[in-house]
């Protein structure tokens, strides 16, 4: 599956991925008041709402992105509806074509890790009947429970040719908390440690490109530390949170792509689906063309990364 997310940014010669995380703050109000017609102000019109929004989102963007990253918690805080719409926006993403990376951040051990892989990138079975149930291409995993709540996703990703990402050095500010602390007897950052782990696990899985299947969450906000595991993974395809609404630049980021200019994909998610309320797109656009502001900032993220790789 990273060879076909590879190939699908070189394609694109953008290494942008969508993050799909609506909130009804975020959504004009025609989509809302027409959600809410049909539904009323319940769950099921929140979850209609996001849907009709993601689905004119990737109207606009499919032509120009590999790939789209929903997170599903902002569905599953609406109950069963928005799980629903969760599963018929990523339908719909793969009808445009584009690879989905499920944002889930699971973190389980034993039957359960694999309850959680089987419904995510593999099947659910059914009286002798299997079903794919979400159809993500690669989804992120919590690793701090140690390999088995790693491992149980590793025969769906051969079987059904599908990825993971797992959270190394997050962009989050309070990430250093944990993720930078000294330990084992190199006295080594925890998130350098926990990265070699990432690279070890990945090396069964890797692609044509010398990539693995096995990637790692590394935030844009931390240029050093993306710099350095850069350098000591090698073989580790980095997915980057943290560019546009949480700070980082395309400068901060460089150090994640190897000198190629592969090795990242860049996710912005209320940069580019809530771009119609800020003050640049709001000027250039009319309220009803919403969805083109979000394209234009895709085109002027593409821009602005391709000038640094």
């Amino acid at each position: 599956m990273i060879d076909q997310l590879i190939e699908k940014i070189e394609a694109c010669q953008n290494p942008t991925v969508v993050g799909l995380d609506p909130r009804l703050s975020m959504i004009p109000e025609a989509i809302r008041e027409e959600a809410y017609e049909k539904y009323g102000k319940t769950p099921e019109g929140a979850a209609e709402a996001f849907y009709l929004f993601n689905k004119e989102i990737l109207d606009a963007v499919y032509d120009l992105i590999p790939a789209v990253k929903p997170q599903v918690a902002m569905y599953e805080m609406y109950g069963v509806p928005g799980l629903a719409a969760y599963i018929k926006t990523i339908a719909y993403a793969r009808e445009k074509g584009l690879i989905v990376i499920g944002d889930i951040k699971r973190s389980d051990i034993a039957s359960t890790a694999q309850a959680y892989a089987d419904g995510h990138i593999g099947v659910a079975p059914v009286e002798g009947e299997k079903y794919e149930i979400y159809q993500e291409d690669f989804v992120t995993l919590n690793p701090y429970l140690g390999v088995e709540s790693i491992e149980p996703y590793f025969k769906n990703m051969k079987d059904y040719n599908k990825g993971i990402f797992v959270l190394v050095k997050t962009s989050n500010p309070g990430s250093g908390q944990i993720q930078d602390l000294l330990a084992g007897p190199e006295d080594k950052p925890l998130y350098e440690i926990v990265g070699g782990l990432v690279e070890e696990w990945g090396s069964d899985f890797r692609g044509q490109y010398g990539y693995s299947d096995v990637g790692a969450v590394v935030g844009a906000t931390h240029p050093e530390q993306g710099k350095r595991l850069r350098e000591v993974l090698p073989h580790t395809f980095f997915l980057v949170p943290g560019y546009g609404a949480q700070g980082a630049t395309a400068q901060d980021l460089r150090g994640c792509f190897d000198k190629e200019g592969r090795g990242a994909i860049v996710n912005s998610s209320r940069g580019i689906i809530a771009a119609w309320q800020k003050e640049k797109y709001a000027s250039a656009f009319r309220a009803d063309q919403w969805a083109q502001a979000s394209r234009q900032a895709v085109l002027d993220m593409k821009e602005d990364l391709n000038s640094v790789l």
